[in-house]
C-alpha cells in the first residue's frame, strides 16, 4: 500500500460527498470521499492526513500524452523494476515520497520503461483512501 502524508487545504461538499484538496509536499492532490465535515470530524482544513492507495491503482505515463481526466499527477523517476512473469513492481522516487506501481510487463515494453526513466504517476481521486 502506498502512503503519502499531507494536509487538507480545501473541502467542497455536495450531498454526502466531499472533494478534498490535500497538499502533499508542495503538490495539490484531489481525493473524493463519501463523508462531509458534518459526518466526519477529521474533515477540516489544516488537518494532517495519510493518503493510501494500492499499487495496482497507480497509472504510469511517460513522454507527451494527450488530455486525460485524472487530476492527480505526480512527476517521478523509476528507481527499480522487479520483474515477474506477467506483472512487475516499479518503484518510483517523487518529491512527495516513494511510490510503488504494479503494471503488466507488456506495458513496460510498450512504454520502454527502465531505471532512471522519468514518469508521471497518476491516481484517480476516488481510488485514494484516507487515514488519520
Amino acid at each position: 500500500m502506498n502512503t503519502l502524508k499531507g494536509e487538507i487545504s480545501a473541502i467542497h461538499s455536495s450531498g454526502s460527498l466531499s472533494m478534498l484538496s490535500i497538499l502533499v509536499k508542495g503538490l495539490q492532490l484531489k481525493v473524493i470521499v463519501v463523508e462531509t465535515p458534518e459526518t466526519a470530524s477529521y474533515l477540516r482544513t489544516g488537518k494532517e492526513i495519510n493518503l493510501l492507495f494500492k499499487e495496482t491503482e497507480v497509472i504510469l505515463a511517460c513522454g507527451p500524452f494527450s488530455a486525460i481526466s485524472i487530476e492527480n499527477r505526480i512527476p517521478g523517476t523509476i528507481i527499480k523494476i522487479l520483474q515477474g512473469e506477467l506483472l512487475s513492481e516499479i518503484k518510483i522516487s517523487t518529491l512527495q515520497g516513494e511510490i510503488t506501481a504494479v503494471i503488466a510487463n507488456t506495458a513496460i515494453e510498450e512504454l520502454q520503461l527502465s531505471k532512471n526513466t522519468e514518469v508521471i504517476v497518476m491516481v484517480k481521486s476516488n481510488e485514494i483512501m484516507l487515514s488519520e
